[in-house]
């Protein structure tokens, strides 16, 4: 199985042009945050924005909205509920992450139909959290699903294959990934990324990173990786590269916080990524 290495952030990670604005690092819509589960979305919307998009949008309900503007003005909100609104952001964004506390109930069911049902030819939709149990579910169409990426951890995953935690072997996984025809990120103790080329497992990785909110993280990297470095004008990663690239970046960052530190806070990730990111893209020795 091939690793996830620091090659891979490398070789994806460049130093931005210098006559480039934010128009040319890609866009990224996330849907989700429920006011119990608002903590998910705002802290997906933190690891994307850090992660170099060029304009980052916030569905979310309209309890979470004042939180979202108060820790990250960056990010621009509107209310979930509005479909109105949301349709054109939707239709325009280079990649779509939703589920980081959409929560299970109608409007999150209106909210995936309306996604899936949606996607562009060359977008990528990120489905992670509440939105991989109704995927699920309702078993939706996917019009792209080599455009999809599906981010369970080993419980959602039973749901997703029909495979128990003591069925997923790496063989048996592939092969539930090859009927569904995504991107499978399967996050446990070593994440591995599953496409239709061979497996990939992630070199990083620290339990300190057993906390909540670290997959919401995850999600909101790889939304904002892809925004911002697949089919861009400066940069043209391939996808599995790309994703490849934010899953290694994620833990690798947490193993360095961990070195002085029992318990890593997906927040202080998200702290730190623009600061890893420009250690790779240069590679020189910077304080962190």
């Amino acid at each position: 199985m091939f690793q996830l290495t620091t090659a891979t952030i490398t070789k994806i990670v460049r130093p931005r042009p210098r006559n480039f604005h934010k128009g040319n690092f890609g866009r990224v819509l996330l849907i989700g945050g429920t006011p119990q589960y608002g903590g998910a979305i705002l802290m997906a919307a933190e690891a994307c924005v850090n992660s170099g998009v060029g304009l980052t949008t916030v569905a979310c309900h309209e309890e979470v909205r004042t939180s979202l503007r108060t820790r990250l003005p960056e990010a621009m909100t509107l209310d979930y509920t509005q479909h109105e609104l949301l349709r054109p952001i939707l239709l325009q964004a280079d990649a779509v992450v939703i589920g980081p506390g959409l929560g299970l109930d109608a409007t999150a069911e209106e909210l995936l139909s309306l996604v899936l049902a949606h996607q562009q030819p060359e977008q990528f939709i990120v489905v992670d959290g509440s939105a991989l149990t109704l995927f699920s579910q309702l078993r939706l169409p996917l019009k792209y699903p080599e455009k999809i990426i599906f981010t369970p951890h080993q419980i959602e995953w039973q749901r997703l294959s029909g495979l128990t935690i003591a069925e997923q072997t790496v063989g048996k996984n592939q092969q539930a990934r090859n009927l569904l025809q995504t991107y499978v990120v399967l996050k446990g103790p070593r994440t591995i990324l599953y496409s239709n080329q061979e497996p990939q497992e992630n070199s990083f990785g620290t339990p300190a990173q057993a906390t909540g909110g670290m997959g919401d993280t995850l999600a909101g990297m790889i939304g904002g990786f892809l925004g911002a470095f697949h089919n861009q004008s400066w940069q043209t990663g391939e996808p599995r590269a790309v994703i490849g690239a934010a899953v290694a970046l994620h833990s690798w960052l947490a193993e360095k916080i961990a070195n002085e530190n029992y318990v890593v806070l997906p927040t202080e990730i998200s702290r730190q990524i623009p600061a890893a990111m420009h250690y790779f893209a240069t590679q020189a020795p910077i304080e962190l």
